[in-house]
């Protein structure tokens, strides 16, 4: 039987979340190759190897598993959210692009999944509801100095903006500078959720103005969406509505 790729996206967090598309894909592997906590979403079976990897291995692993269906197993390589937002597809095609002429030829399909920005999106109301961007704040593989020019564009531009990747350990300056930037820049006032653990049991929504936002508000496991000078709250008991009117002056 000739192998296969399925580059998959799992969704927040919730089963509820995976697509039916990507289940039966599941279904029919018999590896999975993903960062640790994603693999481990994957219930066990018969005739199922489970490759889980570290983080910041992106490229060996799309390696092993283009090597894997070259040798005829079916392999479904896993991300969370959708495998096409910072996640692993493009890192699957650019081993591709670098790698022998004969892995072009294999069945490589790429399985869309909803993105944090579009749950957190969802929970909140509908703050993406006009034209909006994504940023991802993570400069490990680009230099803070793009980070810092694509949000002032943006925010020049008066998208709203959907930030992945806001606040780490490693690295939790970068955050307190685009705050600093995005208040500089914006000029006023704008709203700004903080969307953390969409769709498990832990979820939390915060909306704040972007002038009492604080860098603890947020960290990896937390998607942060910016207002644009557009976006309203409609006030009611309980949670509010987050949202982005259609149209533009």
């Amino acid at each position: 039987m000739s192998g296969w790729i399925a580059i998959a996206g799992l969704g927040p967090g919730s089963e509820a979340l995976v697509t039916p598309e990507v289940t039966a894909a599941l279904t029919e592997a018999t590896d999975v190759v993903g960062y640790i906590p994603y693999v481990a979403r994957i219930a066990p079976r018969d005739g199922l190897t489970l490759h889980p990897s570290d983080n910041r291995v992106e490229c060996e692993r799309a390696a092993h598993a283009l090597e894997m269906a070259a040798a005829g197993r079916r392999v479904v390589v896993v991300s969370s959210g959708d495998p096409g937002v910072f996640a692993m597809a493009a890192a699957v095609f650019e081993v591709l692009e670098a790698g022998p002429g004969a892995w072009r030829d294999l069945d490589i399909r790429v399985l869309p999944g909803i993105t944090a920005m579009l749950a957190a999106s969802a929970r909140a109301g509908a703050p993406l509801g006009h034209d909006f961007c994504a940023i991802n704040l993570s400069d490990n593989l680009k230099p803070w100095a793009l980070v810092e020019r694509r949000l002032r564009l943006a925010v020049e531009a008066d998208f709203a903006i959907a930030l992945y990747n806001p606040r780490s350990k490693a690295r939790p300056e970068g955050f307190v500078r685009a705050l600093d930037l995005l208040r500089d820049a914006s000029g006023d006032d704008r709203p700004i959720l903080f969307a953390r653990a969409v769709s498990m049991p832990e979820e939390t929504l915060h909306v704040v103005p972007l002038s009492q936002a604080t860098p603890d508000m947020a960290d990896m496991r937390t998607l942060v969406i910016v207002g644009s000078s557009q976006t309203r709250m409609i006030p009611r008991d309980g949670a509010p509505i987050l949202y982005t009117p259609r149209s533009a002056p």
